[in-house]
Formats: structure tokens, sequence, C-alpha cells
């Protein structure tokens, strides 16, 4: 066990101005409960929803009033860390690792990572480039179809076009190409139901993807790693009683779905098993992604694996999807926090 002057000095980065600032806050808070105290000095900063950073507690604390003090990561790699005004002036908080649990737009789509690169500060997770790439679904979809991996037929809707309804095939998914979990996402059956999805879709990204359905078994796969060596998670299947998976939309997700549950290891026959963690990890390293990743996908009834979407900080609350897949495989929430941490400190060379 470390002394405690040994300990490593963790930033951890959570809230946000964006849609799924609720769920990072759950997140923090299981990461809070994660990190080892004796082997880390963390520094907790929470991003208020009018984008404000606060220097706090933890994600317990009244950290968006009275229980948090202004900072911010400074650019300036010679601070390395954190500057904190003060009333005489600031002080500097130096950083050894930041783990930025920060889900959807200006958390997930390399925003933030490109601050901490020119801030010099190490990070969890993917850089900017596969950031980036696995937020927008359209460009990503069109990078691993190069790598020969399935994805739905697709279409992109720009703000300033019209999609005329007769052209496509019910039914159809329409989307915001950028933002996270189902915000923003209609199943559409029907041509009149056509200008309200989009219109639903374009409050959260100007950029539309209207996809067709895959039928088949939502299928995840978690995956944690860098290069070559990649842990592989169990894989879940979402069992859905109606409709279609809307992930974090309930008022008290915590205490379930109202149309689906989570089957964790997926009653799926162990050759396709296989073959879900073989395009999952296909699909990582078309990306390029790296630290860690959930690859959400379809089964077909032939066994066609196709990629639906793929989330560079996926969910790590208490009913979150990642951390059930990595604690199947025997990896619980702190373990995974601890390679996360020996992952990024090894990829800065340290």
């Amino acid at each position: 066990m470390a002394g405690r002057e040994e300990r490593l000095a963790v930033g951890v980065l959570f809230g946000g101005i964006g849609e799924e600032h609720d769920v990072s806050v759950k997140s923090a808070r299981e990461v809070a409960r994660s990190l080892d105290p004796d082997r880390y000095r963390v520094h907790w900063v929470g991003i208020t929803r009018d984008g404000q950073w606060r220097l706090c507690d933890g994600p317990d604390a009244d950290w968006t009033g009275s229980g948090g003090r202004p900072a911010f990561v400074a650019p300036d790699r010679g601070v390395h860390g954190l500057v904190v005004p003060s009333g005489d002036g600031v002080r500097t908080v130096h950083l050894d690792v930041m783990l930025p649990v920060l889900h959807g737009r200006l958390g997930e789509d390399g925003a933030v990572q490109g601050l901490l690169e020119l801030a010099g500060i190490p990070y969890a997770g993917c850089d900017v480039p596969s950031s980036a790439a696995c937020m927008d679904k359209a460009l990503a979809y069109t990078l691993v179809r190069t790598a020969g991996i399935a994805t739905p037929d697709f279409r992109v809707v720009l703000s300033d076009e019209e999609l005329d309804p007769a052209e496509l095939g019910y039914p159809v998914f329409v989307k915001p190409a950028r933002s996270g979990s189902s915000f923003g996402v209609s199943k559409v059956t029907g041509p009149e139901e056509l200008a309200a999805a989009l219109a639903t879709a374009r409050v959260y990204d100007a950029k539309v993807l209207v996809e067709g359905a895959v039928a088949g078994s939502e299928i995840g796969c978690a995956v944690l790693g860098d290069g070559a060596d990649l842990l592989v998670g169990e894989v879940d299947r979402v069992a859905l009683s109606h409709g279609f998976f809307r992930i974090h939309q309930e008022a008290t997700p915590e205490s379930g779905s109202e149309n689906a549950t989570f089957v964790v290891p997926a009653d799926i026959p162990a050759s396709d098993r296989r073959r879900v963690q073989e395009v999952a990890v296909a699909v990582y390293r078309a990306l390029g992604c790296s630290g860690l990743a959930r690859v959400d996908l379809f089964l077909t009834p032939g066994g066609e694996v196709v990629l639906n979407e793929v989330n560079t900080m996926p969910g790590l609350t208490s009913y979150s999807r990642y951390p059930r897949m990595m604690a199947a495989a025997g990896l619980p929430l702190p373990a995974v926090l601890d390679r996360l941490v020996e992952l990024t400190l090894a990829r800065a060379g340290r």
C-alpha cells in the first residue's frame, strides 16, 4: 500500500452542459465509491449546467453552490493541472491523471479531450480523433464500413435539407448524429411521422441520421485496454417488453427501465457471443479507441453482427451496462478504474 504522500493526484471531471449532466453526476458518485483513497488523492471538478467549473469535495457535496470554488484546467503546460482563483491571486493544483467522467456532447466528442491535450494532462479514455469519430454516428458508420463491419442503412439530413418521406422504407429510426443516450431518438413507422421526428432530433443536433431498422437483438460489449492488450467483458442483451430501448429517459432509472431489462451474460449461443466480441474489438480498433468503450451492436436472427453505436465514456452508474459487463467478467469497477489509471500513465510514458 502506498503512503498517503505517494498517492497519485487524480482529477475527476463530471457534470457538464449537455443533456447527460445528471447521468454524469451519478457516474461520478459510483467513481467516488470505487477509487481507493490509499492510492489516489482525488480532486473533484464539477461543471454546472451553465458551464461553470467548480472545485469541490465530490459529487455528493453541494458543489454547485457554497460547496464549490471556481477552478479550471490551465492550458499552460507549466501548470499541469488546475488553476484556482483566490482572494490574493491564484493557486495551482497539480494533476497526474484526469478522469473525464463526462457523457455526451462536450464530454465524449473530443472537446474536453482537446483541452486536456493542450494542458499536457494525461487523461483516461479515447483521444480527440476517436472521441469525435465515435460521437458522430454517421462518421463512425462510414469508417467501420471500410473495415468490413456491417452497419444499418443510413442517410444524413443536414439542417438546410429536406427529406421526401416517400423515399424511405419504414420503419426507420431518426436520431441526432451527435448526441448521447437516446435523447432525441424516434422510431418512425410511416411517412406522416417523419417531420415531427426530424424536429425532435434537431433539438439536439443540426445533423440528423435516418437509419433503417435492424431486425435482431440489441447486444452490448464492454472493452478495456489499449492496442493488442484488450480485456473484453461479458456480453449483455437488452430484453425489451415493448417499444425501443430508451436509456436514461426514466425519472428514476435506478429502479429499472419501463420497457427493458439487461441479461448479463447474454442468453445467446457461445458461437454468437464470440462473434459479438470479435466484432466489438474490430470496431474499437477501426475507430482508434483507447482506454475503454462500450460497443453496442445488433445480432440478427441469421447471426450477422451490425454496429449500433460506440460510447467512449459509458455510464458508470449503479445501473449502467458497462460496469455490469465487466463485473460479470470478474473485474469490478474499482479494478476497472485502477486499470484505466495505469493505461493512462503508460500511454503518457510515466
